[in-house]
């Protein structure tokens, strides 16, 4: 069970800088399966959408839902194709490992993105720097400081020590739940393969309920990151937080 990761190393300023390789395909991999999913579905827009066009629209109207129940639309309009784009590259990124991983010489090669607690963190750490970059814009660097110092000024320190837990939980939150449950499906998919007929017997049914599981599991978290994005970047953006 035990696979190893195509890791390289750089040496940069006399730093050592890893670098995942399958991570790294696996990230192109997912942007052009959404780049993919966008262009199939934007194409011949119509007036009343049929097929394709009715899945895009859906995603669009479900996530402007997330964006309203957390900011009022003049300040969460401009953050739509973003909360888009990211909640279908998390929600792929989520299921590409489900169905089969690739190992090659005992080195993993096909995974789910987010099962990389380096992707997850960089996605969240982007998010939480992008709730900073819009709080000073919209509010003005007066405005967007006094925060910190709400509802009073000795909270401050707690305040900036909160930036760095949210980063953590929404990185760590998606990267948890994904791995884990990577681990489970190869764990029962070398019961089934190194077993007798016992091992498929309780390898199979185990497998597609965790499937099955996995995929929900995926949905959710996809859901989660985002909408615990709106809320960050409503505590940044609007006058009234």
């Amino acid at each position: 069970m035990q696979h190893k990761s195509p890791v390289v190393t750089w040496e940069l300023f006399g730093l050592d800088i890893k670098f995942n390789l399958a991570s790294i395909l696996m990230v192109i991999i997912t942007a052009i399966i959404v780049l993919a999913i966008a262009i199939a579905c934007t194409r011949n827009l119509q007036k009343r959408p049929t097929g394709k066009q009715n899945f895009i629209e859906w995603v669009f109207d479900f996530v402007r839902g997330i964006i309203e129940s957390n900011l009022a639309w003049r300040h969460g309009g401009q953050f739509h194709f973003l909360a888009v784009t990211l909640i279908m590259f998390i929600f792929i990124g989520n299921m590409l490992g489900l169905p089969f991983a690739i190992v090659i010489d005992h080195t993993l090669w096909w995974k789910s993105p987010t099962a990389d607690a380096t992707v997850t963190l960089t996605l969240a750490m982007l998010m939480i720097l992008l709730t900073h970059y819009y709080g000073i814009k919209l509010r003005g660097a007066k405005g967007y400081f006094k925060n910190y110092a709400q509802p009073f000024l000795a909270l401050t320190p707690v305040n900036i020590f909160e930036e760095f837990t949210n980063t953590l939980t929404l990185g760590l939150r998606l990267y948890g739940n994904i791995y884990a449950g990577e681990i489970l499906i190869g764990l029962l998919s070398t019961l089934i393969i190194g077993h007798a007929a016992w091992g498929w017997i309780i390898g199979i049914p185990g497998l597609i309920a965790w499937q099955a599981f996995s995929i929900f599991i995926g949905t959710i978290q996809a859901y989660i990151f985002i909408m615990l994005s709106m809320v960050y970047m409503s505590h940044k953006v609007a006058d009234d937080h």
